[in-house]
């Protein structure tokens, strides 16, 4: 939960003038929406150059999937080679040289919330390149820590108050995720569940403001469109009873999968071993490219396709698998990128597997129902922010009304697996990787 903190004074908000306070959350929203876009920009251009799909046409009709699978094997090994070089000597270089990093949860956490600029912004950048390069991790912290390094320093230049500046730091990294991906409430309800921990009034309002503005600036560069196309189903008895049985099995794997990336983090080497564990890293995942392009990117590619009804049993249990294990492996090697989006993809694959299952012993459902529910219960599960969950799954999909039933059952499910494996295991149960 957040530092308590003494009730603001009538017409001030936790000690600062209100119009002090007001054009500081402004300016954060402003900054979060032309990061969020800068950055979006610049991954779609790394992406479109490495594998040579639409150059000079960033928002065609090809998605990246697409891109991938149209380019040469040669060509993929040779991007994932690249990356390999970049994200090694990118991250030896900042740890070498550089101030140490320090994280959005710690900057929230910390009496000091200042990030340094330098080391952050190349820090995200690198993040940004090696995804657009291929790297398997995804792309949304980026963003947020862009966003929060600079709204940090909004907040210092401004006077705010300790406990002032700790929210903007907070909503500046709601708003980062906000502005990339058009999610503005579940932008807002990351800022409040998963970083700050509370509902406070004093919260609640910059967290919705800022992640409005950064959605609706980034609109400019990359428009008012969401993340994945649902088809328009209608739920039934029998998802509804899937989703409740699925829900314990999502949180278990989502459990483990979550201690799995962050012993992978805590062994990854800070010294000159990150060049060539990283070249042979990515040089592998170039090689897996060829017959499993779908592994390339953050994953936003196999889960369109799930919700498409176009992936088998057996692909998506072949991309769990191989997903899961280039994750870990990226991260162990020394690599940065966020959980989000391979979160969901792990969670959209297990449940067209499980939906190959259940299929077979009642009436046939398509495996797109089962594979956003999954998406969303493993995403709840895996980073322990179940309202936001829900939420960015219906900013994402726009799905209809409807699948709020099945999708709140098995969040229900494996949030409530995932901490209760937590606590077997002795672990505090943390939020927003």
């Amino acid at each position: 939960m957040g530092k308590p903190t003494s009730p603001p004074r009538a017409g001030q908000a936790s000690g600062s003038p209100l119009h002090r306070l007001g054009g500081v959350v402004v300016l954060t929203g402003l900054v979060a929406g032309v990061g969020g876009m800068g950055l979006a920009l610049l991954l779609h251009a790394v992406q479109h150059l490495a594998f040579g799909y639409e150059i000079g046409h960033w928002h065609g009709t090809v998605s990246f999937l697409q891109g991938v699978a149209g380019a040469s094997p040669e060509r993929r090994v040779l991007a994932l080679g690249v990356c390999g070089l970049v994200a090694g000597l990118g991250w030896w270089g900042l740890r070498r040289y550089c101030r140490p990093l320090v994280s959005i949860a710690q900057a929230v956490a910390a009496d000091d919330h200042r990030m340094p600029v330098f080391a952050t912004t190349a820090h995200t950048l690198l993040q940004i390149v090696t995804v657009g390069l291929g790297s398997p991790l995804g792309r949304e912290v980026a963003p947020r820590e862009f966003a929060a390094v600079y709204a940090g320093r909004l907040a210092g230049l401004a006077g705010l108050t300790g406990e002032e500046t700790r929210v903007i730091v907070a909503c500046a990294a709601g708003a980062g995720l906000a502005a990339v991906y058009n999610v503005p409430v579940g932008g807002a309800l990351f800022t409040l569940e998963a970083l700050l921990c509370t509902y406070r009034f004093s919260a609640v309002i910059p967290a919705l403001a800022t992640a409005g503005i950064a959605s609706m600036v980034a609109w400019l560069g990359l428009g008012d469109v969401w993340q994945y196309q649902f088809p328009p189903l209608a739920i039934s008895a029998s998802l509804v009873g899937w989703s409740v049985a699925a829900g314990p099995l999502l949180g278990a794997v989502a459990f483990g999968f979550s201690r799995a990336a962050a012993a992978a983090r805590e062994s990854a080497p800070r010294d000159r071993r990150l060049i060539p564990l990283c070249l042979v890293n990515f040089l592998g995942l170039g090689l897996l490219s060829i017959p499993f392009p779908e592994l390339l990117g953050n994953g936003r590619g196999p889960i369109q396709l799930s919700l498409e009804n176009e992936l088998g049993t057996g692909l998506a249990a072949a991309l769990f698998a191989l997903k899961l294990g280039v994750v870990v492996a990226s991260l162990r090697a020394g690599a940065a990128g966020g959980l989000l989006t391979p979160g969901m993809t792990l969670g959209a694959m297990l449940a067209t597997v499980t939906a190959g299952a259940w299929n077979a012993v009642f009436p046939p459902l398509a495996p797109a129902a089962f594979a956003i529910i999954g998406a969303g219960a493993f995403l709840a599960a895996s980073m322990r922010m179940p309202l936001a969950a829900i939420v960015l799954t219906f900013e994402f999909t726009r799905f209809d009304h409807d699948f709020f039933y099945p999708l709140v059952f098995a969040v229900v499910g494996a949030y409530g697996t995932c901490v209760w494996l937590s606590g077997r295991a002795g672990q505090p149960v943390p939020a927003g990787h």
